[in-house]
């Protein structure tokens, strides 16, 4: 299993937590409250939590290159939802414990 992170720091966490869960929900398995959710992608999943002013992204899969696609989706989406924000997404690769 191959994970990576990410923090975006915004006044909107949970707002955004939530327009990213209610958009993926049309068409794949999301659950989501406005403090946590989890997007299940067919190549990976990504979980979500909205803590203050801090929005966390962990994505896993089973590949590398599945992960890199997964990133790369919820970055677009999240990169387009936060425009006035102009974020930056940097994943981190998660080191197994």
């Amino acid at each position: 299993m191959f994970e990576s992170n990410a923090k975006f720091t915004t006044e909107r966490a949970s707002g955004y937590l939530q327009q990213l869960c209610k958009h993926f929900a049309h068409k794949i398995e999301v659950e989501f409250d406005p403090e946590a959710g989890v997007i299940r992608f067919p190549f990976g999943q990504c979980k979500l939590t909205a803590e203050g002013d801090i929005l966390e992204l962990t994505v896993s899969a089973e590949t590398q290159s599945d992960l890199t696609k997964t990133c790369r989706v919820i970055s677009s989406h999240l990169e387009r939802f936060a425009f006035r924000e102009n974020p930056k997404i940097e994943w981190r690769p998660v080191s197994a414990t």
